[in-house]
């Protein structure tokens, strides 16, 4: 893979908070937006406004939430997780069209866009699997 290949496929595979944002707004029935943050419930209880919240560890057993005529938009915690990398795979691999949201929920938060907070219920284990 030369350099511009790379940069094409990282643009295909990834959407910055916002473009993300500029998009939805102007067609907000295009994307699914998925919060797939696992860890204690105490540390996700703020998350993107207008996120469904389906921890990666849920996925699989919860897919029939996620519509495959969207374009699904997943996040986690910040550059260095690859929570979402990994969901991307399993739900490419279901004929999802998938994108990862650059820079997870810090980078959003970092820009001052809305969010909400949520009580998610701790069912889930406090390892992030990151």
């Amino acid at each position: 893979m030369n350099t511009l290949d790379y940069f094409n496929a990282r643009l295909e595979a990834t959407i910055s908070p916002m473009d993300y944002l500029r998009s939805n707004q102007a067609d907000p029935d295009k994307y699914f937006l998925i919060d797939v943050r696992n860890g204690p419930a105490h540390v996700r209880n703020v998350t993107i406004q207008g996120a469904a919240v389906i921890p990666e560890q849920e996925i699989a057993d919860r897919i029939s939430e996620i519509p495959k005529e969207k374009e699904i938009i997943l996040y986690c915690w910040d550059v260095w997780c690859n929570t979402a990398a990994k969901v991307a795979k399993f739900l490419l691999e279901q004929g999802y069209t998938v994108r990862e949201l650059t820079g997870g929920i810090a980078a959003w938060k970092e820009m001052n866009f809305p969010v909400s907070t949520v009580t998610p219920e701790d069912t889930i284990a406090d390892n992030c699997g990151c």
